[in-house]
């Protein structure tokens, strides 16, 4: 009998910077191709005539359920405190 195999791809939530200086947060298990996207100006409506976006927050979350929870939490919390978690996260690598 054989084993399914198992498939684990890392999940993310993630926080960009628009070219007029908002903030946009969302959700991928492939960081690379999301900004790509999004700097092409596909994917999420909010960030059409945004772009260029600049990845500046990046958190890796143990799996999708946990990601959009806190994809939800990032997005109730205001400017400011959005500030604060990109400034505790200033490297930010591909």
């Amino acid at each position: 009998m054989k084993r399914k195999t198992e498939h684990k791809s890392k999940h993310y939530v993630y926080i960009v910077c628009c070219s007029r200086g908002t903030y946009y947060t969302g959700y991928t298990n492939d960081l690379e191709k999301r900004m790509e996207t999004h700097n092409s100006g596909k994917g999420a409506k909010y960030l059409r005539g945004r772009t260029p976006v600049e990845l500046v927050y990046t958190e890796e979350c143990k799996c999708l359920e946990d990601a959009l929870q806190r994809e939800h939490e990032i997005k109730k919390l205001t400017r400011r405190r959005k500030e604060e978690l990109v400034k505790r996260n200033l490297k930010v690598e591909l």
